[in-house]
């Protein structure tokens, strides 16, 4: 089947230098568009963005969300907005709710704002599954969620709503993808909040046991970061009305439990380095905030955005263990 792509427009990244974001603009500037990123390297990299200097359609500004004056420049003659700028993970958020907050309410609000005055056709933000809470429906579905349980979640809800208040408003169309667990290259295995699988590999090639939080039996849709950079074009790009001014689950569609996980990294790094299979994690207390069971229902998203996972759980991990072997 033939996808649409964005091409040759005008495209502002915040947190283009992150995971998700560099990902994104890379594809972005190899579909001839011009791309701006915007990001302060409170967690992204320039490493990340080094190999896109000589291209003639791209530009970095310096600046952090939180300052409104540096949303307003950035957004200037943009047609789009992607925005994946915000500060992630739970556990920092447990312990710092503050910053938390402030980077991803006000530094979302300032972005919206902002694009909205500047007349961009359309802005789409980075949600959370985390939204969900401690609903214990599976698979979860967009329009039934639980409390949040954790300043994070709290946050990223409170995204959702600004957004549909401000179309309601203002009239600017967004579109919000609540991401489940996604991985791959570029994702940073260093740092206390670093997450699950960069983790566990890099402990893998250092031949030493991960730890896994709980027994093992969590479980999590994991999402290679190709499907989040296929969904962002999707919701670029719709057309219908009732796809717009919506949030989507943007996930594999599938669960696989942290021992499985474990397992499987193990078994694909093997194939590089026998030694490898012969690690096998310890376990630690379950994490304050974490749920038991995620999985998503994309159904939505199939029907209005015409998402469809381009590689599934598996298939993503073979991708990830591959570059981290290589670049790590």
């Amino acid at each position: 089947m033939t996808r649409r792509i964005l091409e040759n427009s005008k495209v502002l990244i915040t947190g283009g230098a992150g995971f998700i974001g560099s990902n994104l603009t890379e594809t972005l500037l190899n579909q001839n568009n011009q791309v701006t990123v915007l990001d302060n390297f409170s967690t992204g990299k320039m490493e990340n963005l080094l190999p896109f200097f000589s291209r003639k359609n791209f530009r970095l500004i310096v600046g952090d969300i939180r300052d409104l004056d540096r949303c307003r420049e950035a957004v200037q003659g943009q047609e789009y907005v992607l925005h994946e700028a915000a500060l992630g993970s739970v556990p920092r958020s447990v312990k710092d709710p503050m910053t938390t907050t402030a980077v991803n309410v006000l530094g979302f609000v300032n972005m919206l704002y902002a694009a909205q005055k500047a007349g961009v056709k359309r802005f789409v933000y980075a949600a959370s599954s985390s939204t969900y809470g401690d609903s214990v429906s599976l698979p979860k579905v967009e329009e039934q969620i639980g409390r949040p349980l954790s300043p994070y979640a709290i946050t990223k809800y409170t995204n959702e709503l600004y957004a549909e208040n401000f179309h309601a408003l203002y009239g600017i169309d967004t579109v919000g993808l609540r991401y489940f667990n996604v991985f791959g290259r570029r994702q940073d295995p260093d740092g206390v909040y670093a997450a699950v699988i960069p983790k566990f590999v890099k402990s893998l090639l250092e031949h030493k046991s991960p730890t896994i939080n709980g027994d093992g039996s969590f479980s999590r849709d994991f999402t290679y970061v190709e499907n989040v950079v296929l969904a962002n074009q999707l919701a670029l790009l719709a057309e219908a009305p009732e796809a717009v001014n919506q949030v989507y689950n943007i996930a594999s569609g599938e669960r696989m439990t942290l021992n499985e996980l474990f397992f499987c990294l193990r078994d694909n790094l093997a194939a590089f380095d026998l030694e490898i299979g012969k690690v096998n994690p310890v376990y630690g207390p379950v994490r304050a905030g974490d749920i038991p069971h995620s999985q998503a229902c994309i159904e939505k998203a199939k029907a209005r955005l015409g998402y469809a996972p381009v590689f599934d759980v598996r298939s993503g991990l073979r991708e990830a263990t591959k570059w981290y072997f290589e670049n790590l």
